[in-house]
């Protein structure tokens, strides 16, 4: 990787129930501030929906409005956009993230890890390969929410083709469990020897379902780089890539890992 610097924006956005033009209306607003000033910026889970069960109703082709939003929204402000949002592809649903380039390159993840307490497995299809992305002379993977709790999915692999610099999750996790989503987001970063951020939606959604947040920016030791509070906010981190690879030239951790294949994966 480069030894370049990457600024992260982290939207924590109090979603609007089913209504896709409202989000988009709404996120364009809160990311006026960030236009030039930033390389990726991070939505949080069915940043147009909230996190339904309902896809037939809100459901959108791959190539849809929030795709064209996404396009656009990326050339304005000169940095990938990445959230995920339900897409109605081939006869099935996904919850599938999209990540959107200011030059109109883009890249996909359907969620693997489907959060079957929802039932979530009733209504989408489940993806089955990993997305690593290079940007800026970054090594990016962008996951989904109910991936976090698996850290085989996760894991990283430097030096082959799905090692990565910055591990990202997007999500709509609860309040009820957030000691667990600020948990793991800390085991993630210090396990994978990584930048680990995790973007989080707030307020209540359409089922009564509360979201205090807790979005994270983490370095590769674990330790918090922002303090964010629980409230609707939009803030910027800068990762620091020269300080990345003199940790990991000094503790490769990564050189003992055992070796694994995961089932099922394509």
């Amino acid at each position: 990787m480069t030894t370049r610097d990457l600024k992260v924006t982290l939207v924590q956005a109090d979603l609007l129930w089913h209504d896709a033009e409202g989000n988009r209306r709404k996120i364009s607003h809160l990311l006026e501030p960030v236009a030039g000033k930033t390389d990726v910026v991070v939505l949080p889970e069915m940043f147009t929906t909230g996190f339904t069960m309902a896809p037939s109703k809100v459901g959108e082709p791959s190539d849809g409005l929030t795709f064209a939003w996404l396009r656009e929204t990326a050339a304005r402000l000169n940095a990938a956009v990445t959230g995920s949002i339900v897409v109605w592809d081939g006869g099935r649903y996904f919850n599938r993230l999209i990540w959107m380039q200011p030059d109109g390159n883009h890249y996909a993840y359907d969620k693997r890890h489907l959060f079957r307490m929802a039932r979530e497995h009733e209504h989408y299809a489940a993806g089955g390969r990993r997305l690593v992305v290079t940007f800026r002379g970054w090594r990016v993977s962008p996951l989904v929410c109910y991936d976090l709790r698996f850290p085989v999915w996760s894991r990283n692999r430097i030096g082959e083709e799905l090692g990565y610099d910055l591990l990202i999750y997007v999500a709509n996790w609860p309040e009820r469990r957030r000691y667990a989503w600020q948990t793991l987001l800390q085991a993630r970063a210090i396990e994978n020897l990584s930048y680990c951020i995790g973007v989080n939606r707030v307020g209540q959604d359409g089922e009564g379902i509360v979201y205090t947040g807790d979005s994270a920016a983490l370095d590769f030791l674990g330790q918090p780089m922002t303090s964010i509070a629980q409230e609707e906010v939009v803030t910027t981190v800068t990762l620091n890539g020269a300080a990345l690879e003199e940790f990991r030239a000094r503790f490769p951790a990564y050189m003992d890992a055992d070796e694994f294949e995961i089932v099922g994966e394509r």
